[in-house]
C-alpha cells in the first residue's frame, strides 16, 4: 500500500466575537493616542505609532485559516494568520482517535462528556462536514472539531475503523 497525502483548507469564519475584539482595539488605539497627546505631546507621535503598529498587529490574528494534511495516518492542523503566518497547532496519529462522529451526532455525544480540554479547528459553523473526534493528546482526553471534506474524510475511514468512525448519513 502506498502513501496517502491528502490537503484541505477551511477558512474561519468571522464571528460578532471578532467584531468587538476589533472595535475593542480600535479604542483602545483611540484611547491610547487621547492619553498621550495629553499627558506627553512630544512623544505622543511615536506613542500612537507603536499603539498602531500593535493593533494591526493583533488584527492580523483574527484572519485564520487551518489547514488540515493527512499523510500516512498523520493528521496534521496548521492555522494559517492572514495568509501569511503558519503555526502547527495539532499533530496527532489518527489510530489513535478513541471516536469520530458528527457534532450534532446525539447517539455518541455521551462518548465527548469526558473530555477535559476542547479544539475548535473548523469554519465555527456547523455545518453536514462538522465532526469532532476525541483522542488522548498531551496526556489530556481532547474534543477536537473539524470539518473534512468528502476526500479527507475518506482517507481517515482508510485509517479509522468502523467502531470509531461514525459517519453522517
Amino acid at each position: 500500500m502506498g502513501d496517502v497525502y491528502k490537503e484541505q483548507i477551511v477558512k474561519r469564519q468571522q464571528t460578532s466575537r471578532d467584531s468587538l475584539k476589533r472595535a475593542g482595539l480600535i479604542m483602545a488605539v483611540i484611547f491610547i493616542s487621547f492619553i498621550a497627546f495629553s499627558m506627553i505631546p512630544q512623544f505622543a507621535p511615536f506613542v500612537v505609532t507603536g499603539a498602531v503598529f500593535g493593533a494591526w498587529y493583533l488584527l492580523s490574528f483574527l484572519k485564520v485559516e487551518y489547514e488540515y494534511t493527512f499523510t500516512s495516518g498523520e493528521l496534521d492542523i496548521d492555522a494559517i494568520y492572514n495568509r501569511s503566518r503558519r503555526k502547527r497547532v495539532f499533530s496527532a496519529r489518527v489510530s489513535d482517535f478513541e471516536i469520530m462522529a458528527h457534532v450534532d451526532d446525539k447517539m455518541h455525544h455521551g462518548s465527548f462528556e469526558g473530555a477535559q480540554t476542547f479544539r475548535d479547528y473548523s469554519s465555527g459553523v456547523t455545518s453536514d462536514n462538522s465532526y469532532a473526534f476525541l483522542i488522548n493528546h498531551e496526556n489530556k482526553r481532547t474534543k477536537v472539531v473539524i470539518e473534512p471534506n468528502e476526500i479527507m474524510l475518506v482517507a481517515l475511514a482508510g485509517v479509522l475503523t468502523r467502531r470509531k468512525l461514525h459517519v453522517k448519513r
